[in-house]
């Protein structure tokens, strides 16, 4: 581990959203064992995720944010809420324009900007928007190590890139297993469910540079994130891993989610 603690902020965001991608594709490889998994299966995943992402927004994203933002001499709570809003705003406007189509629902529920795409290439772009807040969250993880703060270790931005790899299996599987049920082959299935992924080392090595050029933007850059994150969860995970009714399990897997990730960040972070 001492050869990945010695590279640069930047090339470590890098590797870890490298590594939350290939466990996306990982996810959708799932596409080349089974062609079909139950609407409750599918549900319960996403539900996992939604919990993996609202233990990581509070442990690995808020929580320092509001520890740096005091030992920065500022108002914690006024960056760190304006921040959180200003993700949740960013991902509101992201989401009304953005031609994209839920899992589960059909083509003429899809929303954004009205456009004759492919089924398929909505249903990616649905899942890249989850990845982008994703993405940021990492590498704005390791930018903020440089800070010194005890809360923003190296330790706990492995936590959180170990814990978005985990709910992005779940995610890489929501989306090629569906197109797999429609008719396409397994190979294009997979090569589309791992495409939702592409965008996270992007927005990782973004988050990355922007905290290192700006470190007194670090508290509002981690809120930011965090907001991204709970608009994705409200605005989709849930509602989409409850579409079908089964509200018991998806709320239990939700839980075991949010578990999970607490249970990674505070042992390693």
């Amino acid at each position: 581990m001492n050869w990945f603690s010695n590279l640069n902020p930047v090339v470590q965001a890098l590797i870890a959203t490298l590594f939350t991608w290939g466990v996306t594709a990982l996810g959708a490889a799932l596409v080349f064992f089974f062609k079909n998994v139950s609407k409750k299966v599918l549900n319960s995943m996403l539900a996992f995720a939604a919990g993996v992402m609202i233990a990581a927004s509070f442990w690995s994203l808020l929580s320092p944010a509001l520890e740096m933002a005091e030992s920065q001499g500022k108002n914690p709570w006024v960056m760190v809420s304006i921040g959180f809003m200003s993700g949740g705003i960013f991902l509101l406007l992201v989401d009304k324009f953005l031609p994209h189509l839920h899992i589960g629902f059909s083509s003429d529920e899809s929303e954004g900007i009205k456009t004759s795409w492919q089924r398929s290439v909505l249903l990616v772009l649905a899942i890249t928007l989850h990845n982008i807040p994703e993405g940021l969250a990492v590498g704005v993880a390791f930018g903020a190590v440089v800070a010194e703060i005890p809360s923003a270790s190296l330790a706990g931005a492995i936590a959180l890139a170990i814990g978005i790899g985990i709910q992005n299996f779940p995610e890489g599987a929501a989306v090629s297993l569906p197109l797999r049920r429609e008719g396409f082959s397994p190979l294009k299935s997979f090569l589309y469910g791992q495409a939702s992924g592409i965008v996270e080392p992007i927005a990782g090595v973004i988050g990355a540079v922007a905290v290192l050029k700006m470190q007194h933007i670090l508290p509002f850059a981690l809120a930011f994130a965090a907001g991204a994150m709970i608009f994705v969860v409200v605005e989709e995970l849930i509602p989409e891993a409850q579409h079908e009714g089964e509200t018991d399990i998806t709320t239990m897997a939700c839980m075991i989610g949010f578990t999970i990730m607490m249970i990674l960040d505070v042992a390693l972070g």
